[in-house]
């Protein structure tokens, strides 16, 4: 996965009626977002509970576009063929919550997945620094996992340029990705500190205008930080 030269918006649904998924799938598609993720929660490692890998199967006939998973669970290894299975293309997991993770990323890419890696906001860089060469795509979360609709923590940005010196230094192909709080206002410092895929929730999928218009909006003021 090489380094998008344009930003990449991937739309989180946590902030999706459930009740009407396939419609909703299908209307971020037509708004020219890149990729969908899927914030599948356990109620243990973080204090929500989301999705199943059947949801994501229902939903996976209405779109073409990419499917992320990004499993805030404990000891996700038993269940990576499910979400693969499911129709995502890219498998997340949690540093904090891998006991072996070297080995689970490993098992993401045999099952011909892209293998991610996300980082809490009190995890460092260096926890994840000696498998980075296993990583397709490498999650800063910029708010604390578990709830939509947080506010994004700016303090994040200088792990952010850490990670993208060190993705730079060593010539990886990994994408970096930010998620939480990401919407027109905070998308900019994001995408100056060097994130280049953005996923957003709320800011997205709710407020003033078109979802078209506010994908557009989003991707123009990170266009902005990129280039200057």
């Amino acid at each position: 996965m090489a380094e998008q030269v344009s930003p990449m918006l991937v739309a989180s649904v946590l902030p999706a009626d459930f009740a009407d998924l396939g419609r909703q799938v299908e209307e971020i598609e037509k708004a020219g977002v890149d990729r969908i993720q899927w914030d599948v929660m356990d109620g243990r490692f973080v204090p929500n509970m989301t999705f199943g890998p059947d949801v994501i199967a229902a939903c996976r006939r209405h779109v073409d576009m990419g499917f992320e998973a990004h499993l805030m669970v404990v000891d996700p290894d038993p269940m990576l063929e499910r979400w693969v299975e499911a129709g995502c293309e890219i498998v997340i997991v949690h540093a904090e919550a891998t006991t072996h993770l070297h080995r689970t990323l490993s098992r993401i890419r045999d099952l011909g997945a892209g293998a991610g890696v996300a980082l809490n906001p009190a995890t460092p860089l260096s926890a994840v620094e000696n498998v980075l060469d296993l990583v397709d795509l490498l999650l800063v979360m910029t708010v604390n996992p578990g709830f939509g609709g947080q506010s994004y923590i700016a303090s994040m940005e200088p792990k952010i340029a850490q990670a993208r010196a060190e993705i730079d230094r060593r010539g990886l192909d990994i994408e970096l990705e930010v998620d939480g709080g990401i919407g027109a206002a905070t998308i900019g410092a994001a995408a100056r500190a060097g994130a280049r895929v953005f996923c957003a929730g709320s800011a997205l999928l709710n407020g003033p205008g078109t979802m078209t218009q506010r994908a557009e909006e989003m991707r123009n003021a990170a266009l902005a930080e990129m280039a200057a």
